[in-house]
């Protein structure tokens, strides 16, 4: 019997194999109970080109302090944010990679909001 993480980590091989196949960039996205982090890494080397999480300070100034980094709006604040300074390391497009997890609430929010910032994907 696998357990739960073990189940979203089987999911999340596919994908990751399908995507090495691409060659792109491609925006990680990753999901606690409290925070929510978004890495853009490269299709070559596998360097972490840009990444935003809600752990960061400035996403939880930007928050209202009250550090509630497990909700939708803060999702969309890291998913701009990721957008941004991918953009800004030179990355248009990539390969949204939710490591298994379900494409729905959080994982949703953030991926919306970097298509919104510019990333095509």
């Amino acid at each position: 019997m696998l357990t739960k993480k073990q189940q979203r980590l089987r999911r999340s091989r596919q994908t990751r194999i399908r995507i090495a196949t691409q060659g792109v960039a491609r925006l990680t996205v990753n999901r606690t109970n409290l925070h929510i982090y978004a890495s853009v890494i490269s299709g070559d080397g596998g360097k972490v080109l840009a990444s935003a999480s809600t752990a960061e300070a400035e996403v939880r100034t930007a928050l209202g302090g009250s550090g509630k980094g497990g909700n939708t709006a803060a999702a969309q604040a890291v998913g701009k944010r990721v957008a941004e300074k991918a953009r800004a390391a030179g990355v248009e497009k990539v390969a949204f990679d939710r490591s298994g997890f379900a494409y729905h609430g959080r994982v949703k929010a953030l991926a919306d909001a970097a298509r919104e910032a510019g990333l095509q994907f």
